[in-house]
C-alpha cells in the first residue's frame, strides 16, 4: 500500500516512528509530510524518516486558517501524484480523504470540549477516528483502545532508558535533580490556556534547587532569568532523563504524561487541569500525576512538598507504573495492524474489541 503520515508536533514523530519502520519493513511505501518546525526536523533526520516539509507557524487563528487552507492544496497534489491509500493523523488528511480515494485514520486523544475546532472542521470528514477508551465522543466514527499515544514509544517494550543521558547532563548517580516544562501555548486548542505564571516559575526554581538540580526546557525561547537551568541534552533522550529525574513538573500536557507513564511523578498546572480524559485517566486511576488549575498555585506547592517529603519516591511510582502497564496494549503494534489491514480492522474492532489485546 502507499501510505500517508502526517506530522503537525514533535510528539507526532515519537508517536510515529515505531510504526514507520514496521510499514516500511512489512514493504509498504510509506510517505511523511511535516511541519518544518526545527524540533520536528531534528527528530526526523534524527530517527532516519525521510520526510517532506508541508506548512510552517503561525500563531493568530487566522493565520493558521490560512495555512490549514495552503496545506490542503499542497496534500492533495501530494495524495493524487503518489496515489495514496490511506493517510494517518489530522485535520487536512481528513479534509483529502473526502475529495480523494484515500482513506483517513485520525489520531485523536483529546476530549471533544476542549478541541471544538478540530471537532467541527476534522472528525466528520474522518473516514475512521482512533482514540483511547477513557475518551467518550459523540462521533460514531470512533474506535477505542485500551492505551495511550504515548504507549507508541514508551510501553515497557518499546522503551529502555540510556543512562548516558546522565552524564551528558553532568549529573552523578543517584543525584537529584527536576525537570520543568514550561508550555508555549500556541496551538490551535491553546487559545485563552495559561499555565504558570512568572512569579510561580520563580517560586519553583527557588523551592526545588534546595533539593537538587533543576533544568528547564520550553517549547520556544526560554526566560533569559532561566537561561542558566537551560536543559542541554538532545531532544531524543528526553525520555531517559525523564525517567531517572526526581520528579516533572510545569505547564505541559504530553510531558506530564510521558513522565506519569515513565514511573516519575508528575505534577502539571494550567487550565487543562481536569478537563482530560487521559491525563485524568493517569491522576485518577493510577495516581501516576497531579494536576491544578492556575489559580490553585498554593495546592500545587503544597503537593510538591508532600512529594518531596516522601520517602521510596521513585520506588512506589514504578509500582505503579507496572500497574498500569498492566491494562493497557501496546499501541504501535496496534495501530500498525489497524492501518495494514483497514477496514477490515475497523470491523474487527467493532465487532470483537477485546481483540485488541493481542497486541501486548
Amino acid at each position: 500500500m502507499n501510505i500517508l503520515i502526517d506530522i503537525g508536533h514533535p510528539a507526532h514523530v515519537h508517536l510515529q516512528r515505531n510504526v514507520y519502520r514496521q510499514l516500511v519493513a512489512d514493504g509498504h511505501n510509506v510517505f511523511v509530510v511535516a511541519k518544518p518546525t526545527r524540533a520536528i526536523i531534528d527528530l526526523l533526520n534524527l530517527y532516519d524518516i525521510p520526510f517532506t516539509p508541508v506548512g510552517g507557524n503561525r500563531d493568530s487563528l487566522w493565520g493558521k486558517a490560512w495555512l490549514q487552507i495552503r496545506n490542503f492544496f499542497y496534500l492533495w497534489h501530494f495524495v493524487r501524484k503518489h496515489k495514496i491509500d490511506i493517510g494517518v493523523q489530522g485535520m487536512t488528511v481528513a479534509w483529502v480523504s473526502r475529495v480523494t480515494p484515500m482513506k483517513s485514520i485520525i489520531l485523536d486523544d483529546d476530549d471533544d470540549e476542549v478541541e471544538s475546532l478540530f471537532v467541527k472542521y476534522a472528525h466528520p470528514f474522518a473516514d475512521v477516528i482512533l482514540s483511547p477508551d477513557c475518551i467518550k465522543r459523540k462521533s460514531r466514527h470512533t474506535i477505542y483502545y485500551a492505551g495511550t499515544h504515548e504507549l507508541a514509544y514508551l510501553y515497557s517494550n518499546r522503551f529502555v532508558p540510556d543512562n548516558n543521558v546522565l552524564k551528558e547532563a553532568d549529573i552523578k548517580d543517584g543525584e537529584k535533580f527536576f525537570i520543568l516544562r514550561f508550555n508555549a501555548f500556541k496551538a490551535h486548542h491553546d487559545i485563552g490556556a495559561k499555565g504558570l505564571s512568572i512569579e510561580g516559575k520563580r517560586k519553583l526554581v527557588n523551592l526545588l534547587q534546595k533539593h537538587g538540580r533543576v533544568f528547564i526546557t520550553t517549547e520556544r525561547n526560554i526566560d533569559e532569568e532561566f537561561r542558566p537551568y537551560r536543559l542541554k541534552v538532545m531532544p531524543h533522550k528526553i525520555h531517559s532523563l525523564m525517567y531517572y529525574a526526581t520528579m516533572l513538573i510545569g505547564d505541559s500536557q504530553t510531558m506530564t504524561s510521558e513522565a506519569a507513564i515513565l514511573g516519575t511523578p508528575a505534577i502539571k498546572c494550567n487550565s487543562f487541569a481536569g478537563r482530560l480524559s487521559v491525563p485524568n485517566e493517569i491522576e485518577q486511576q493510577y495516581n501516576l500525576c497531579y494536576s491544578f488549575l492556575p489559580e490553585q498555585e498554593e495546592e500545587f506547592f503544597a503537593k510538591i512538598d508532600e512529594l518531596l517529603s516522601m520517602p521510596n519516591l521513585k520506588a512506589e511510582w514504578q509500582r505503579r507504573r507496572e500497574k498500569m502497564l498492566a491494562d493497557k496494549i501496546d499501541y504501535a503494534q496496534f495501530l500498525t495492524w489497524f492501518i495494514e489491514n483497514y477496514p477490515d480492522s475497523e470491523k474487527i474492532m467493532r465487532d470483537n474489541p477485546d481483540y485488541q489485546w493481542r497486541f501486548r
